[in-house]
């Protein structure tokens, strides 16, 4: 099929009641009430659709000017997902999204119009959520899985007798680089009777620019320089579409339907639709934003500053305080630090460069930073590769993803002693993204390994000083840290064999010693305080490398009454877990262990809130801390 060229949309004048720079899809002079079903929608006429589109479009960026979300993503797949409930019967045919943070057109056309409360406690969730609708599938936002999640439903329907219904899975060019995406074309090519259909969303990036060969293939077949059948999807004996323009509506449903037809005609080879959008499309702001056209955004004003409230907002005076800064930066300023130290320092990301604080580092010296496309195990297994060729690799992810990879870290990187240091972004609770992008597994991962030093800095001070430190030590090494702003810095009291005291006085009798991982610290101490106000001698104590468990800080926490941990992972198999087991193991009949109460975070998946919410929820706020504390006290 031939491509319908994309073209970026023009600057248009500002309509009442709409942004000045949300441009009006062409055709849209009407307005259409979003239909609340998917029936309703193929009961539209097709001239109805460009106004549907430009009202998606409005209430995406409305909406997300309140609450923030991914509004970047949905801009650019409006017309996509309008083409797709009009060709399939959702929830009949199911549609699988893969990462699902494009989802929101989805949802809207779905019976959620209006998103109401997105991505706030008790709102609709920013991924598809089984809860809300019988249209959502797949509620976790992790890439690459949608087309095994897709092959693997189509498989039970024919097993069922169910055979007249087809699997939709809508995977991005980025995702595709993952291995499970590959893997499961791969598996797809070699079921000739499936019913699965694959639109493949190329909008030439994840975050960032998609890389790789396979990036190259797709730019290659855009620009029409790929022969006839030559394309690596008909190689592997699957059925290719395209590419198409997406967001032409009736090239999407000429081509919908073409695949459609070859999903119900077994033997063909199942269909892949390459489907052309632009990411931000129809919002000039998001348009021209070259860094990831507004991926994901905060609150954000609907209209543009005038020229003179934009001077304003720029001019600051010298005495003026300056908003802390947040975790993520702090991070980039210590990996470009440590890299000026040492040359054989090489970053590596998986498809996010610049979310998780390297681009500093990629601005002042390229060649040391590494895009792997999102494909976590590889970038640790190069990593891995790396460390054996003499190179020092920093692996910067998102603590989430870090699930992905637990086993080559544990058996390429650990077991073989390699020098690989990673980097985890939004450690703990992160909030509005929900339970796949709660960063709370990885203190349970990381105190399986044998041998990994943790890192869980309190404060930007640490943090710096936390990742020279694990760049220095010998084998795997982690550092944490959560999403948003520091906190002011928390200078120690004393420093200690068993990290640094952030209050109390380690000499004498010790009522209740609290070890503070990471960034709970200042909660911690304000809950110390209050309950040393009732005449408790408590300490705080930040073992500042948290794992593996230090000498003095066991040999302190003998001499407690009893001991409080503190940390905004999995309570049950953290860093508190393993202080438990090991003052236990040591205890004897003379000597027995104190009571030791672990506070964190349940063991369950958690619903998308705020940060505060869920820790106040969950115990960890200073109230939280103090009540435990007397509890354990009393």
């Amino acid at each position: 099929m031939s491509v319908t060229s994309i073209t970026p949309s023009a600057a248009a004048a500002p309509d009442a009641g709409r942004p000045r720079d949300l441009v009006p899809s062409e055709g849209a002079s009407v307005r259409v009430e979003v239909p609340a079903s998917p029936a309703q929608l193929r009961a539209l006429e097709a001239a109805q659709l460009p106004a549907l589109a430009a009202e998606l479009r409005r209430r995406l960026v409305e909406t997300t000017a309140a609450t923030g979300g991914h509004l970047g993503p949905n801009l650019g797949v409006v017309e996509l997902t309008i083409a797709l409930h009009r060709e399939f019967d959702s929830p009949r045919e199911q549609i699988v999204f893969d990462t699902g943070h494009q989802a929101y057109v989805h949802k809207m056309l779905t019976g959620r119009a209006d998103l109401e409360g997105l991505r706030q406690r008790g709102g609709i969730a920013g991924y598809p959520d089984r809860g809300e609708s019988e249209h959502d599938v797949v509620e976790n936002s992790h890439a690459s899985g949608s087309i095994a999640w897709a092959h693997g439903i189509d498989r039970a329907l024919r097993l069922d007798g169910g055979a007249d219904a087809c699997t939709v899975a809508v995977i991005g060019d980025g995702a595709l680089t993952g291995g499970v995406g590959l893997e499961a074309l791969n598996e797809l090519a070699a079921d000739p009777a499936s019913r699965t259909v694959v639109v493949l969303n190329d909008n030439t990036r994840s975050y960032a620019p998609t890389v790789g060969g396979l990036a190259g293939h797709l730019a290659a077949l855009r620009a029409g320089t790929v022969g006839a059948g030559a394309d690596v999807f008909t190689a592997l004996g699957l059925t290719y579409l395209g590419p198409v323009d997406g967001h032409d509506l009736e090239a999407l449903a000429r081509v919908l339907a073409a695949a459609h037809r070859t999903a119900a005609d077994p033997g063909r080879g199942a269909p892949v639709v390459h489907v052309l959008t632009s990411k931000g499309r129809g919002f000039a702001r998001a348009e021209q934003d070259l860094l990831d056209h507004w991926h994901a955004t905060g609150p954000f004003p609907l209209e543009l500053p005038t020229e003179q409230e934009a001077e304003e907002e720029t001019v600051r005076p010298p005495d003026a305080p300056r908003p802390p800064a947040t975790w993520t930066a702090r991070a980039g300023q210590a990996f470009l630090a440590a890299a000026r130290a040492d040359e054989r320092v090489v970053a590596i990301s998986a498809a996010m460069v610049d979310p998780v604080g390297l681009t500093p580092l990629q601005a002042e010296a390229p060649e040391r930073v590494l895009d792997v496309g999102i494909a976590e195990q590889l970038a640790l297994d190069t990593a891995a590769g790396l460390s054996r060729g003499g190179a020092k690799p920093l692996v910067a992810l998102y603590a989430t993803f870090l699930n992905r990879a637990f086993d080559q870290l544990l058996l390429d990187a650990a077991l073989h002693g390699e020098d690989v240091t990673i980097a985890l972004d939004r450690a703990g609770v992160t909030g509005d993204d929900g339970p796949s992008h709660h960063g709370i597994w990885d203190l349970a991962l990381a105190a399986q390994i044998p041998g990994l030093a943790l890192f869980a800095p309190r404060d930007g001070a640490r943090l710096e000083e936390a990742v020279a430190a694990a760049l220095a030590v010998e084998g795997p090494a982690v550092v944490r840290y959560p999403k948003g702003k520091c906190p002011a810095d928390l200078d120690a009291v004393a420093r200690t064999e068993a990290g640094d005291v952030l209050l109390g006085d380690t000499e004498g009798e010790i009522d209740a010693l609290v070890v503070s991982i990471g960034a709970l610290a200042p909660a911690a101490v304000e809950a110390a305080r209050a309950v040393a106000a009732d005449g408790r001698r408590i300490v705080v104590v930040d073992p500042v490398q948290a794992l593996p468990l230090r000498p003095g800080l066991l040999d302190l926490a003998r001499r407690a009454h009893c001991v409080v941990t503190l940390e905004d992972g999995v309570a049950a198999r953290g860093v508190g877990a393993a202080l438990a087991v090991a003052l236990q193991s040591a205890a004897s009949v003379s000597h027995p262990a104190p009571p030791v109460r672990t506070l964190g975070v349940a063991q369950e998946f958690i619903p998308h809130a705020s940060r505060a919410q869920i820790l106040a929820e969950q115990g960890l706020d200073a109230e939280g801390i103090a009540r435990s504390l007397r509890s354990v006290l009393a």
